[in-house]
């Protein structure tokens, strides 16, 4: 693994140039392949409708999802879909060794599908569908990323389907007899890829994408204690702003929906209902991706991290 402990090699790998699309950040592929692979896992479940393992024999240490249906393992499609979306971009831009990288990857999906077996949320084969669709999806799309990305940069389309595709989907997500998560957290992950998307968007009509400087790959920095602190002081400030975002969103939003539905306020129930459910979380998250996208970065820039 190639390391760089030159000052210069270090300061470049965290700066900020304009770019082509060929070297935008990989965040719009990772986030582009975590919602496929969500949204497909998630309408599988609630179509073909396989339950959960049976508790007891199993000991259940979640309840929350105890609604939702169980094959495929949405969770091990994220695990396996992001580690390896990181996997196979990250070399056109970072200097690694490839097995080390892979056995990360592994190492990281098998941990989250041993998590769903150990906490008796799935069973062997819902994990195992869940893995295998992953892949099967990383496959196909693999060849057309650098096409995709090429679309979300530039067209003037792009923004425009980014919003407007995912709130069609989660308004058209199959119905149930009876309440499920599902929903909600699809509309979710779909609200933050939404306003991920636009914010790449904008940043690269800005002229300002966030990259290493220099020839690509880049050598990784040496890490030090001061970019040990430098790194937990952009966690803390990235969270802090995206958790705001999330709180001042979500009270605007649900206060607006329940005023134009004329529903009580102190009716939580309410908060179930399609109507009220989607557009709130959707424009709740899809401002969580713009502030993510477009704001964290310059706040980084301004504070020195």
């Amino acid at each position: 693994m190639a390391l760089a402990g030159d000052p210069d090699q270090i300061h470049q790998s965290r700066g900020l140039r304009k770019t082509t699309w060929e070297r935008q950040d990989s965040n719009s592929n990772y986030k582009y392949n975590e919602d496929l692979v969500m949204y497909i896992g998630q309408v599988m479940k609630d179509v073909l409708k396989l339950p959960r393992p049976c508790s007891p024999p199993v000991v259940k240490l979640e309840t929350r999802v105890d609604a939702e249906y169980g094959l495929p393992s949405t969770h091990a499609m994220a695990a396996t879909a992001i580690s390896f979306t990181l996997l196979l971009s990250a070399p056109s831009r970072i200097q690694f060794q490839f097995e080390m990288g892979l056995l990360m990857a592994v190492t990281l999906s098998t941990m989250v599908c041993l998590s769903r077996l150990y906490t008796g949320m799935h069973s062997v084969l819902d994990v195992v569908c869940g893995v295998l669709l992953a892949a099967l999806l990383l496959f196909l799309t693999h060849p057309y990323w650098e096409a995709f990305d090429r679309f979300q940069l530039t067209s003037r389309m792009s923004p425009i389907l980014a919003l407007t595709l995912p709130l069609f989907l989660s308004y058209t997500y199959p119905e149930l007899e009876h309440y499920s998560t599902t929903r909600g957290d699809t509309t979710t992950i779909l609200g933050v890829g939404a306003g991920c998307s636009v914010g790449y968007w904008v940043n690269k009509q800005l002229g300002e994408t966030f990259e290493p400087e220099g020839v690509l790959p880049v050598p990784l920095p040496t890490l030090t204690r001061s970019a040990l602190a430098s790194g937990t002081a952009r966690f803390l400030v990235g969270v802090g702003a995206l958790v705001g975002t999330r709180q001042i969103m979500k009270a605007v939003s649900l206060h607006l929906l329940f005023w134009w539905h004329k529903v009580p306020k102190y009716d939580q129930s309410a908060r179930m209902r399609k109507e009220i459910e989607v557009p709130s979380k959707y424009a709740t998250y899809t401002a969580v991706g713009l502030v993510h996208s477009i704001m964290v970065n310059r706040v980084f820039l301004l504070l020195g991290l």
